[in-house]
């Protein structure tokens, strides 16, 4: 069965209007249409490096306790949560899976580790 969502854990979190840390959320898989309605978009038009911030609010479905994510709720990220968000972003849709594969230096065995929210794997 193929996996549409995946959980993630942000690096530092988003903090709301009441001082509230929202920092386990759920992104979906990007259709292709998620990848081409932002070009639609008159802030991407006026400044492609917005596309990332209309992308990913597309497709989280869920940060914390936050009842929606939209392009204000993106735009208040940390970047440190941004970059792991683009790189979660690109994991899951090239790779289908948010882990990351790896050689073991002992053994030589590859296996797939998960990658926490510091960038470490477990």
């Amino acid at each position: 069965m193929l996996q549409t969502e995946f959980e993630f854990n942000l690096p530092l979190g988003y903090v709301d209007s009441d001082g509230n840390l929202h920092q386990k959320g759920v992104m979906r898989l990007a259709t292709a249409y998620d990848e081409i309605a932002p070009m639609k978009d008159p802030r991407v038009q006026s400044n492609p490096g917005y596309l990332v911030i209309i992308l990913l609010c597309r497709v989280i479905t869920k940060l914390g306790q936050l009842e929606q994510i939209n392009p204000k709720t993106i735009e208040g990220l940390f970047a440190a949560d941004l970059n792991y968000l683009q790189d979660f972003y690109r994991r899951i849709n090239e790779d289908g899976t948010p882990n990351i594969k790896m050689v073991c230096p002992k053994c030589g065995q590859e296996q797939e580790m998960e990658v926490i929210a510091s960038g470490e794997v477990s």
